[in-house]
Formats: structure tokens, C-alpha cells, sequence
């Protein structure tokens, strides 16, 4: 291992770049869906290598010391963000006349912006560098803040994060109750980087029991969630949830031309039969933008609807709503989600507040469009944020908190509480990115919700994957990715204490105080050392 990390620190140039990206394009191997998590290992051990050999004196943090130390963590971040969401450009292909020009953008734009927070990762680790294991301390401690920084900065997009390599299964889960992911991401990059140590041998026994100790806290705390700690009482009656899963091609719903046949489909599954011996469904749940046109213009809608449910079903329901403004004004559109009776009322709407953007805005549009950047402008939008979040709630008194897409990635954007509901409505429409990661890594963030919020979460995907999870990540029953179906599950609703955002922030910056504490007092006493 000596010789392998004095290779390393002996790069440089193309090689040591392309070993950079190399290291960041292993990493995206721990991803859903091969979740190999020890190719983290691999990847941050080169890392630490790598930063080793920056160039300049290590007892100085001199310019070209910390640019050669931001380079190599941009090149890593860039490595494993292209190979972590390539799929990105799927979307595009759906209209490929039209943005197929916006391919290198999506595919190696994004993840080259992104690469800049991995960058600040490392370059924060470099001024904290020593020789021993407080090195991977600094390290750790920089890729907790990037993480923790990318979630917050220009609307954030923590897609991605370094510990949801480290939480492929439910038994690994768990420590996300108490951390947070950002927590999980600190110490995973920790336990990751820890071979590093047998290049040097210095540090070697305490990194390694450390590290140790906390792969054995982390599995520990799973089993003792899973296996030992005792079930709690039931807060509410059982409730059985359908999950409707039409398997609609995106192309086939952006021409726009076969919307009854759509909406007709989606009520052929309502209407199914429940499997031998399940009970009749309670709640059905439609996917995100799944009624092809604006229910409250079309009342007709509402009575095929009515005809459907059976009485006592409630049907929760994406589509899009509009809001008239005022004589004169175009009227405003949201993505929301529905909730209807038997009668055909709708008795609530919960409208999307964290938009996606480039896919249903476009940020600055009025400052790209006096630069003349058109071909931005054109790209797909129109939708307005919600001010608030609606929570919807049953006439049985049983409250849902509703995240549409890609909210479910923001644990920091949970309200606390969860407003009084009980459990996650998750709506959605992966179909846009085909049958490609993309669906499989935003089914785990859905997952990890659940499990640092202790609460169910029913997962409703056009296309895939659907299922209701439970408070400890676990599928209680599920639709892969590409079928069509409908699925009936029950949603039992614990009497858990519900976990907090802010809770997991002050945990991960507990966590990111002592490894900078750490890595702090190791710099200072490796330049003691050398003076």
C-alpha cells in the first residue's frame, strides 16, 4: 500500500486528472441502482492521495497549494456527478428536435457546476491538512459542509449525497434518524477515506478504530431499529392505500392528443377489483400531473370520477390547477395534487412550492431574456411556487403531508410536525428519464425520508417505483420500474415520535464541529512538529 499511495502522490498533469475523475466516476458505483458501497473506499482513498501530493509546501497553505487542492476535488466531483446523473439528458431526447441542443448542458454543464461544492470540499480539507488521521478528519468535515452547503444554494440540489452511498438497505438506514443525511455523508467520507492511512501507517491504529467503531455503531443502531427495539402502539386505524401505476409513456402524454384515453386508464385501475382477501381500498392515489387536463374546467371529469369510487373512497390526485388573477392577467399554474371524494367534490389542493427548475421554470428569465438567450427561455415551464404547503387531510381526520417530485429530496424544507400529518404523500412522474438510475436513486432519498422522519411514506410514480415505505425504510409493498398496475397495501400509522430537520442540523453540525476541532488541532501540530 506504501508503494500504491507514493504512486499516487507522484502524478501529475493528465494523469493526475484523469486519476481525479477516475476516483469520482467509482463512487457513483455506490448509487441505486448497483449500491455497491465499497467502491467509496476505493474512490476517497485515491482522493486522499491525491491531495497529498497537491503542490507546495503542506506546512504553508500557499495559492497554488489550495488551487491544486480545488482542481482535484472539482475533477472528482465532476467524475462523479456525469456518471452519477447522465440519465438527466433522457428528458431532453423526449423532444430531441427541439432541446437536443441543451444535451451537454444537462449531461456535463450541470455536474460541472456541482463539482464546484466538492471543490470547496477539498480545498476547505487542504487548509486543515496534516499527515495523520487528522487528514481524513479535515476531509470529512469539508465534504459535510459541501453537502449541507448544496442543499441551501440557489434553491439547492442535494441529489446525490455521499451518505446515501453508505445507506443502501434498511440496516444501514437507520443512523439517518439521528443524523440526517448530512451527518451520515460526514462520517461516511470518513470511514471511506480511512485506508488512506495504511499508505503512511501513520494514525493507522486510532483511524482504523474509529472507523471501526462507527461501522459498528451505524450497522449497531440498524439492528437494534429492525430486530430488538419493541413495535409501538398504532395511532390510527389501518388504512388501505391503492397505489395507481398506469405506465403511461412520457411521449405519449407530452403530444397531448390522447388525454381521455389517459384519464380513462387511470380510472380502469381505480375501478380493478382488490386481490383475493384484501380489503377494499380506502384511498387511491393517482401520480403527479396524472389528470390530463384542469379539473375544475372540466366538470365532467369529476362525475366519471364520482361513478368510480365506491362510497367512503377519497382519490388523491395529480394535476394541474389553475388560478385566475384578475381581469386583463393570464391566470397562474400550479403543480398540485387533488383530493376528491365519492361525490366528485374536491374537498382539498396542496400546490407544489419547490419547483424544479429548467423543467417547470426557468430562473432569471427576465435577466436571460434581455441577453438574448432564447433557446433558455423556450425551455419547458410555466408554473408558479406555492407560498405554503397544504396538508391533506382525510375526512376520517388522518393528514397527509404532500411532496410533490423532487421535493421529497429537501429534508431541510420538511416542516416540522409535518403540520399534524401522519405519514408522506409522495407524488411523481420518473417516466421522463426512462428506464435509466434516475428512478432508483429517487426512490431511496424517498426512502431515507422516511426513516429520519419516522414516518410511512406512500410513493406514487407514473411509470415507477411505487410502493408504501415504512418509518424504517422498509417497502412494505411495491410496483417496480416499467410496470403497470394496481397496487392495495396498508398504511399502519405508528406512534412514533416524529423526527425534525432541525434536530438533524444540530447533529451534523455537532458532528462537523468535532472533525474540524479535530483536523484543526492535528494542523496545528503537524506545523509545530515540523518547526
Amino acid at each position: 500500500m506504501e508503494r500504491l499511495a507514493g504512486g499516487v502522490l507522484l502524478l501529475w498533469g493528465a494523469r493526475r486528472a484523469a486519476l481525479a475523475v477516475f476516483a469520482g466516476a467509482v463512487a457513483a458505483l455506490a448509487l441505486p441502482p448497483v449500491g455497491f458501497f465499497a467502491a467509496m473506499f476505493v474512490s476517497f482513498t485515491l482522493l486522499v492521495w491525491l491531495i497529498d501530493g497537491t503542490t507546495g509546501n503542506p506546512e504553508r497553505n500557499n495559492s497554488l497549494g489550495l488551487r491544486s487542492a480545488f482542481t482535484l476535488g472539482w475533477l472528482f466531483g465532476f467524475g462523479y456527478f456525469v456518471a452519477g446523473l447522465w440519465w438527466l439528458g433522457n428528458a431532453l431526447l423526449l423532444e430531441a428536435d427541439e432541446f437536443a441542443w441543451a444535451l451537454p448542458l444537462a449531461i456535463l454543464g450541470l455536474p460541472a457546476v456541482l463539482a464546484i461544492f466538492y471543490g470547496l470540499a477539498t480545498l476547505v480539507a487542504r487548509l486543515l491538512w496534516s499527515d495523520g488521521v487528522g487528514r481524513i478528519a479535515a476531509l470529512a468535515a469539508g465534504f459535510g459542509f459541501a453537502e449541507w452547503l448544496r442543499s441551501v444554494v440557489a434553491t439547492g440540489f442535494p441529489w446525490n449525497a455521499i451518505g446515501y452511498g453508505a445507506m443502501p438497505i434498511p440496516l444501514m438506514m437507520q443512523s439517518a434518524y439521528v443524523l440526517g443525511t448530512f451527518g451520515v455523508s460526514a462520517l461516511a467520507v470518513f470511514v471511506f477515506a480511512t485506508p488512506a492511512l495504511l499508505g503512511t501507517r501513520k494514525g493507522l491504529v486510532p483511524g482504523m478504530l474509529l472507523a471501526v467503531g462507527l461501522v459498528a455503531g451505524h450497522l449497531g443502531f440498524g439492528a437494534y431499529r429492525l430486530y430488538v427495539a419493541p413495535p409501538l402502539p398504532e395511532r390510527e386505524k389501518p388504512v388501505t392505500v391503492r397505489l395507481v401505476q398506469p405506465a403511461i409513456d412520457q411521449s405519449q402524454k407530452i403530444e397531448n392528443t390522447d388525454r381521455v384515453e389517459i384519464f380513462e386508464k387511470h380510472l380502469a385501475l381505480t375501478a380493478a377489483p382488490p386481490a383475493d382477501g384484501k380489503p377494499r381500498p380506502d384511498v387511491i392515489v393517482w401520480p403527479e400531473t396524472s389528470v390530463p387536463f384542469i379539473l375544475t374546467e372540466n366538470p365532467d371529469a369529476l362525475v366519471r370520477i364520482a361513478d368510480v369510487l365506491q362510497d367512503g373512497q377519497v382519490l388523491l390526485a395529480g394535476a394541474v390547477r389553475s388560478e385566475v388573477q384578475g381581469a386583463g392577467l393570464p391566470p397562474r399554474y400550479y403543480n398540485s395534487v387533488y383530493m376528491i371524494d365519492d361525490k366528485g367534490q374536491i374537498l382539498g389542493a396542496s400546490d407544489k412550492v419547490h419547483l424544479t427548475p429548467f423543467g417547470e421554470y426557468v430562473p432569471f428569465e427576465d435577466w436571460l431574456r434581455q441577453l438574448g438567450i432564447e433557446e433558455l427561455i423556450s425551455l419547458p415551464g410555466g408554473f408558479s411556487p406555492a407560498v405554503s404547503r397544504a396538508v391533506l387531510t382525510l375526512p376520517t381526520g388522518l393528514g397527509f403531508y404532500p411532496l410533490i417530485c423532487y421535493e421529497i429530496i429537501f429534508p431541510g424544507e420538511i416542516e416540522p410536525g409535518l403540520g399534524g400529518a401522519r405519514a408522506i404523500l409522495n407524488i411523481t412522474n420518473d417516466a421522463w428519464f426512462g428506464m435509466t438510475p434516475g428512478p432508483y436513486q429517487h426512490f431511496l432519498q424517498a426512502r431515507i425520508r422516511a426513516v429520519e422522519l419516522g414516518v410511512p411514506v406512500i410513493r406514487d410514480a407514473n411509470n415507477g417505483i411505487s410502493a408504501l415505505i415504512d418509518p424504517l425504510g422498509r417497502i412494505v409493498d411495491g410496483l417496480s420500474l416499467g410496470s403497470e398496475g394496481a397496487l392495495d397495501a396498508t398504511l399502519s400509522v405508528d406512534n412514533v415520535p416524529i423526527s425534525s430537520a432541525w434536530r438533524h442540523n444540530l447533529n451534523f453540525w455537532l458532528v462537523f464541529g468535532c472533525l474540524g476541532l479535530w483536523a484543526l488541532i492535528s494542523r496545528m501540530g503537524f506545523i509545530r512538529g515540523k518547526n
